[in-house]
């Protein structure tokens, strides 16, 4: 490793830690020459994973594109700030662990949908909007009422039987 002080090549390693699950290695190094101390981050490189679009192209996969589009979803969302950035993670090490160079877009876009589901319903809609390209207002209705529906809610409520009140909350409805 290369001094980033002085250009010397003799380095040695002071400390080394793994950081989370993401392997990463984060190594604390001395420069043998000027004697100065800096911090440097190592990644396992993982082998090339290749997304088949629905045109049949093939594009090399990018988790920063994958989590751009999660991190849209979710903008101004009750979510953690790195909520996208854990999502994008968990993503791509589900891709990899499957052991497949080549995966589907249609497969990234389902396990996508499946965590914005997870992490927050008005994201997994924002999201689903766009990627599944609803033809009408009555395909987003039905997506809205099928979360509803996984929640035990009742999105009409008593429209039906004419025991809502309707006016000033406290005076009765003429």
């Amino acid at each position: 490793m290369r001094c980033p002080h002085c250009g010397e090549r003799d380095t040695r390693v002071v400390d080394s830690r793994d950081l989370d699950e993401s392997a990463t290695i984060r190594r604390r190094r001395e420069c043998q020459a000027c004697a100065t101390r800096f911090t440097t981050y190592e990644r396992v490189e993982a082998a090339r994973l290749v997304v088949v679009k629905r045109d049949g192209n093939r594009q090399e996969f990018d988790r920063e594109k994958l989590a751009s589009g999660l991190r849209k979803a979710l903008t101004r969302r009750p979510v953690a700030d790195d909520a996208a950035e854990k999502a994008a993670d968990e993503i791509e090490s589900e891709l990899r662990s499957q052991g497949a160079t080549e995966v589907a877009s249609s497969r990234v876009g389902q396990l996508a949908m499946e965590k914005l589901r997870e992490l927050d319903q008005i994201g997994y809609i924002r999201f689903a909007s766009v990627y599944q390209s609803f033809d009408d207002l009555e395909a987003l209705k039905r997506e809205v009422d099928t979360l509803f529906a996984e929640r035990g809610d009742d999105p009409i409520g008593d429209l039906g039987t004419g025991n809502q009140r309707v006016g000033t909350p406290g005076k009765r409805a003429e």
